[in-house]
């Protein structure tokens, strides 16, 4: 694990249009999840697996309910949605919505590209969200009202109109289990310049970054895209789902993102053509 980065809570572009006090709790949440890494990443734990098979690591229980006891002391008022324990006052206007470990595949075989996710919705819109990748030392924060930031920076997609010059990422093929998925999935990926895999959470940061073009993935859960939406649309990209509808937490599994708006509905064209 890389050095830790400072994060200054004075910073110009820190603050964006959310709850007072929102956006520095998010910090401490990914600094939580920072130190909770540093212990356990590439280090001797037991894996267990889910009734789907997915995995889960004593790293991703302790993160969440390290994030959660954060919540309870500023906002006990707020709702949480968490991958690991479960939901709680859903009905609220401000619910946080957390992933521990974004990709704890790749967080069990000692694999840096995995991080937290943190997602605060507002009358179920998500308005602030953290992309924190503690073993690569990078931490993306979109929030409403200001630019996505890249460890304090601003960062900005890049412009790619045509399909034919696009970069395409999908964590991986099986992800497309629904009737109908694979095949438009393979549509997309069939007029792109590159199709790569991998990456899970990393590749939206990637998008924001301006070096990525598109991420088209299915089999998701909303605590696995909802801290994206503000990273991705506050560098200047669009995601949606495969229908085209903002993400929610009754959106579906589907979810496209691009960095250039054009492309996005290219891209959605051949996935629902």
């Amino acid at each position: 694990m890389g050095s830790a980065v400072t994060f200054d809570p004075s910073m110009a572009l820190l603050g964006g249009d959310v709850p007072e006090g929102a956006m520095e709790l998010a910090i401490a949440m990914a600094d939580a999840a920072d130190a909770i890494a540093a212990r356990h990443f590439r280090h001797a734990f037991d894996i267990e697996h889910k009734a789907d098979e997915s995995p889960v690591t004593i790293a991703d229980k302790e993160t969440e309910s390290a994030m959660r006891s954060l919540i309870a002391g500023r906002f006990p008022d707020h709702g949480i949605l968490g991958e690991e324990h479960g939901d709680e006052q859903l009905d609220a206007r401000h619910v946080w919505v957390i992933d521990p470990i974004d990709g704890t595949a790749s967080f069990a075989i000692g694999a840096p590209v995995f991080g937290s996710l943190i997602a605060l919705l507002e009358d179920g819109k998500p308005i602030l969200g953290v992309v924190n990748c503690p073993a690569m030392n990078e931490r993306w924060i979109g929030a409403r009202g200001r630019p996505t930031t890249l460890n304090g920076a601003p960062v900005r997609t890049r412009t790619c109109p045509d399909l034919s010059a696009a970069w395409h990422c999908t964590t991986t093929p099986a992800m497309f289990e629904r009737d109908g998925e694979a095949e438009a999935a393979a549509r997309l990926r069939s007029r792109v310049r590159r199709a790569v895999w991998g990456m899970d959470c990393y590749a939206y940061g990637l998008i924001a970054n301006g070096t990525l073009d598109i991420v088209c993935e299915s089999n998701l859960q909303p605590y696995d895209y909802m801290a994206l939406v503000p990273v991705v649309e506050g560098a200047g990209g669009k995601i949606t789902n495969w229908q085209g509808d903002p993400l929610s937490l009754s959106s579906g599994p589907t979810v496209l993102a691009c960095g250039d708006p054009g492309l996005h509905d290219a891209a959605l064209a051949l996935l629902t053509g």
